[in-house]
Parts: C-alpha cells; sequence; structure tokens
C-alpha cells in the first residue's frame, strides 16, 4: 500500500511540475530567459529585447507581430509559454474536483423495548 501511495504522490508532483512550468513575461524577460522558451532561439530574443527597447513594453503577446521572424503561426505556437504583465494564463486542472459527499443522516433514537411479559 505504501509503494501505490508513493507512486501516486509521485505522480502527482510531476503533473504539477508540468503545470508549473515557467511563463515567460516578455516585457521583463532577459535575452537568456527568452531563448529558453522553445521555439525562440538567440537571434529571436535579442529581436525582442531590441522590440521592446525601441517601442516600450508589449501590451500583448499579439504586438511579437512587429517583431522581426515572428509570424502569425509562430505566435500561436508560442502563446501558452509567453506572457505580458506578469499574468499567466491559468492552468486547467488535471481532473475535476469532486463535490464533498453528503454528510451521513443521524440516526434515528431507538424505539423503547416492549415490556417483557411474565
Amino acid at each position: 500500500m505504501k509503494k501505490i501511495i508513493l507512486v501516486w504522490f509521485a505522480a502527482c508532483l510531476m503533473a504539477f511540475a508540468g503545470l508549473a512550468a515557467a511563463v515567460v513575461d516578455l516585457n521583463s524577460a532577459t535575452v537568456t530567459e527568452l531563448d529558453a522558451v522553445k521555439g525562440i532561439g538567440p537571434a529571436k530574443a535579442k529581436a525582442i529585447i531590441d522590440y521592446r527597447d525601441k517601442n516600450g513594453p508589449f501590451k500583448s503577446v499579439d504586438d511579437l507581430n512587429g517583431v522581426k521572424g515572428f509570424g502569425a503561426k509562430t505566435i500561436e505556437k508560442l502563446r501558452p509559454e509567453l506572457t505580458v504583465g506578469g499574468s499567466a494564463p491559468a492552468p486547467k486542472p488535471a481532473a475535476p474536483v469532486a463535490a464533498p459527499a453528503a454528510p451521513a443522516p443521524t440516526p434515528a433514537a431507538p424505539a423503547p423495548a416492549a415490556p417483557v411479559k411474565k
């Protein structure tokens, strides 16, 4: 039983780690942080920083359209990994949460015993 619980706990930790994957803020990320995002290499990371320095903070991920090397398909692919202003998208729950069980009904008082006849 302990082994099953341990395996279940490890699986939950791995699932949580996947949900907690870092979402990178376009307005505060460094070149290194942007480069770590799959689909953004060093050249694109530098282009993002240069664009941000020249034009000010990004208002949305869609503003990447103005950065050289980013098209609609690339932006859609990167959208789950990027945020603007620290507002990360809410992770989807792994499984639906069950409603709490209703409390058990309280037992009725037992009926008095019938008198014993002798």
